[in-house]
This record gives structure tokens, sequence and C-alpha cells, in this order.
């Protein structure tokens, strides 16, 4: 079963994100902030991540960074789920490390779309 680790810390954001992920049929967890979220990913392991990038204290990018110094998390795909839209935005999420970048507000289609096309 796929395990797909959420990290956001807005709460409507992360009720949305959980719920479409559990219709999919995919296990999931959240975590808050980029402590909480190493701290889980040191726990338990993760099939796909999800990553704010605008989190409390450390940053999504500096989060991803920090998970992906680990051997295991090496090639776990990190999508960037972000309201960030400015130009440029995209291109310097894709060149720090996420395999794909969502903005908010989440479409649910398209969000599915590449929850599949990332799970394994």
């Amino acid at each position: 079963m796929t395990k797909v680790l959420v990290v956001e810390d807005d709460a409507d954001n992360m009720e949305l994100v959980l719920e479409i992920i559990d219709a999919m049929g995919f296990t999931a967890h959240g975590a808050v902030d980029g402590i909480e979220a190493i701290k889980k990913s040191e726990k338990e392991f993760y099939d796909l991540i999800i990553m704010d990038i605008m989190l409390p204290g450390m940053d999504g990018i500096e989060t991803t960074r920090a998970i992906k110094k680990r051997p295991e998390y090496r090639n776990v795909p990190v999508i960037a789920l972000t309201a960030l839209a400015m130009k440029g935005d995209k291109e310097r999420l894709l060149g720090a490390g996420f395999e794909c970048y969502i903005s908010k507000p989440i479409d649910v289609h398209d969000f599915s779309k590449r929850m599949e096309k990332y799970a394994r």
C-alpha cells in the first residue's frame, strides 16, 4: 500500500488533501511543519511526499533537502503544493529537487492524476 506524507500548515488544505488521498486508497499521514515532517520520515518510510513550501520555521525546500539527504529517500518523489505562482517559481522549485509542482487552490481532478503518476 502506498504511504503518503502530507506536509501542510493550513488545516483546510490538509483536510482536503488527506480526503483525496484516502479516496484513492492510499494511506496518508499529516505533518504541520518541517520539523514534524522530518521526525515522521525518520520513524516511518513514505513512498510519496506532498510538501507545502510556505511553512512556519523551516520552509518546504529546506525540509525536502533534509529528508532527501537520507539514502532511503533519495528516489522518493516530492510534490510541491504551493500558493507560489509568480513567474519563475515553478522552475525554481523543480530545480530544488521537487518532481512536480501543484499550485493552490487545488484542482481535485488534476491533483488525483498527478498522485497516480507519482505513487508507487
